[in-house]
């Protein structure tokens, strides 16, 4: 084969890159191309896109390559530079929401061959099916299926990439001022080495202590594919494992049901309450309840929340004030550098009780939470400045004080 079009999207990296290492393969000239589409806008996400593809273009250029830069329409500047090339097909990673896959599809209807290929997910979408469904719908019998099921090799990194003589590159935009974690696959690749060398072996007693923090803080890194899930499973450590296959299972449901970060995955006839106050405090972490105040000023601050303060400020929206999930989804999804349509709406509904749970019913007690999980209150402190001096049997509880504390509010209960 003479051209072939490599369209990125969330698969920013060269290590385990199933659609690059094919079309490096098959073609004698590879063009690696990246729109940046105005219908899918970044958001907070922006700069740290703009590092990954940076970086994604300087180790395209260690190895002869290029990464091309376009503006507009996905389908229509890639069709648009297949002509102009004369490219005999194009070659992406497959993706699952109804976004990416909309667009898969109108690429398949193009006069160009496009080849999907795996890399997103450890296990591809579509591969487990229990009999008589399209997915799974409960965790524990995918875990079962998943674990039992063999991988797929890892493809290597191409030492050369020979792209046309002759194509404009494009240039990346200025972004907006890096306030948050930088983005790329070299930093990720060497968090990624750092982490599971020194912190990996106590991922399964130290991941939910939420002021110890020392979850591996690679999502950002996977949401934008600057390392490879498979890679990362390989390490082999049981319990982060499982972490990677929840992303999956949450994959697998979007694929099947594309509508989940608007509908009910499963409708409970749910009564929200309409409350902008009660959202906005929340959104602020202004609710006047410690644990969850942290959770949401830490995302405010870092675009970035521990998993255990998620769960913790999610089930508080949607268990404790009563608004709709679809709501809090929508905050983590602005502020959030990981966020994604499967695992943010996907997480969600599962608190909420119309998406994956068994028990849908389930209630987590934030006091409860927090004394567990953060038992001297060290996590509150450090995103709360207005409770620093608070001792630890006060911390959680303010309000049980013989004074309120200044400038702290009164909890929403």
């Amino acid at each position: 084969m003479e051209t072939v079009i490599v369209l990125f999207n969330r698969d920013l990296r060269v290590h385990d890159h199933p659609a690059l290492a094919a079309a490096c393969a098959a073609a004698r000239h590879v063009v690696p191309l990246f729109v940046l589409d105005p219908a899918i806008p970044a958001g907070c996400r922006t700069g740290f896109l703009l590092d990954c593809l940076a970086d994604l273009r300087a180790s395209l250029r260690a190895r002869g390559g290029e990464l091309f830069v376009r503006h507009g329409d996905t389908v229509t500047q890639t069709m648009r530079l297949a002509r102009d090339l004369g490219a005999q097909a194009v070659y992406t990673s497959a993706d699952v929401s109804a976004l990416a896959r909309g667009r898969e599809q109108r690429l398949s209807a193009e006069p160009i061959d496009l080849r999907r290929f795996p890399g997103l997910t450890v296990v591809p979408p579509g591969q487990l099916r229990p009999a008589g469904s399209d997915h799974y719908k409960v965790f524990t019998p995918y875990w079962r299926a998943w674990t039992q099921t063999p991988w797929r090799d890892r493809a290597p990194a191409p030492a050369t990439v020979t792209t046309p003589g002759v194509l404009e590159p494009g240039a990346l935009p200025d972004g907006p001022p890096r306030s948050h974690l930088r983005g790329g696959e070299t930093l990720a690749r060497a968090r990624m080495r750092s982490w599971t060398r020194h912190c990996l072996d106590g991922y399964a007693d130290g991941h939910d202590d939420l002021a110890g923090d020392r979850t591996s803080r690679l999502s950002p890194y996977l949401r934008f594919g600057c390392l490879s899930p498979l890679e990362l499973a390989a390490h082999g450590n049981a319990a982060f494992t499982r972490q990677l296959c929840w992303r999956d299972f949450h994959h697998q449901v979007t694929y099947a049901f594309s509508r989940i970060g608007r509908d009910d995955y499963r409708p409970r006839n749910l009564h929200w309450r309409d409350d902008p106050d009660a959202l906005q405090a929340w959104a602020a972490g202004m609710t006047g309840v410690p644990i969850v105040d942290a959770g949401m000023r830490q995302l405010l601050a870092e675009g970035w929340m521990h998993n255990r303060a998620r769960l913790i400020t999610a089930a508080y929206l949607v268990k404790h004030l009563r608004i709709d999930w679809r709501e809090g989804a929508r905050h983590f999804f602005e502020h959030l550098l990981d966020g994604d349509v499967a695992n943010n709406s996907g997480n969600w509904q599962w608190v909420a009780g119309t998406g994956n749970d068994t028990r849908p019913n389930r209630a987590f007690n934030p006091i409860r939470q927090a004394r567990r999980f953060d038992p001297d209150g060290d996590y509150v402190r450090r995103y709360v400045p207005e409770l620093a001096d608070a001792p630890p049997s006060l911390v959680h509880e303010p309000w049980q004080a013989d004074r309120p504390v200044r400038a702290y509010p009164a909890p929403l209960f």
